[in-house]
């Protein structure tokens, strides 16, 4: 019972993150809305969203395929896990230091927006935070991995990883997409001037909590 629950929070968590990404208009969708009004057609808007849900998607697996490859490792999980909710409240307390948006980002021009999305979930670290939440999902298939064999094991974490990719972007683009329709739509773009928000000291601040709740999780655990 306690592990079911446990899971269906860790699932909760999942689809959180996505939404909480999408509603986020640095992970891009007042570029979708832009792309609309530009040419003056939703399907401009919808194509733009799919362009930003490919760079997500592709930022989220570059970052989750590693560590399903190292779950290969049965006998390292533990560090593993453990080192990984370390580099993200790293970068949580990185990004509280250096609040500046990254140079690099700036010379993407608007219409490589698959690689202006993954660029930016890249650096902002929104794929790091999935790390904590796809290692906790992987304990399920890695109960009795000592009795696997590697390549079944790999192939359970492999297919972990490109699930809980979908199910963030799916909930990541759900939320932008609304927004984004919403102000094409009914608001306009003064409703963008008007009612700009900045969630970086906020992101940095959850990357760090994800990261520590991560940690004392495996923490107690492993006692």
């Amino acid at each position: 019972m306690y592990a079911s629950q446990t899971l269906g929070w860790l699932w909760l968590a999942l689809v959180a993150s996505g939404l909480y990404h999408g509603v986020n208009p640095g992970m891009g969708w007042p570029l979708a809305v832009s792309a609309g009004l530009m040419d003056k057609s939703p399907r401009a808007l919808f194509r733009a969203l799919w362009a930003l849900a490919a760079g997500h998607l592709l930022a989220t697996l570059l970052v989750l395929l590693p560590f399903a490859f190292l779950l290969v490792l049965a006998q390292w999980q533990r560090p593993i896990q453990l080192v990984a909710s370390l580099v993200v409240i790293g970068f949580g307390v990185y990004r509280l230091i250096d609040r500046r948006h990254p140079r690099a980002l700036a010379r993407i021009p608007p219409t490589q927006l698959v690689l202006w999305s993954f660029a930016v979930a890249i650096a902002h670290g929104a794929a790091l935070m999935l790390v904590p939440i796809y290692l906790g999902l992987c304990q399920a298939f890695e109960l009795d991995a000592g009795h696997k064999a590697a390549g079944a094991l790999m192939k359970a974490s492999v297919g972990m990883a490109v699930l809980v990719s979908l199910v963030h972007v799916a909930a990541m683009v759900s939320a932008g997409g609304c927004l984004a329709w919403l102000v094409y739509r009914y608001l306009g773009l003064k409703f963008v001037s008007r009612s700009w928000f900045n969630l970086d000291v906020v992101w940095a601040i959850s990357l760090v909590l994800v990261g520590a709740v991560a940690l004392a999780f495996n923490l107690a655990s492993w006692r």
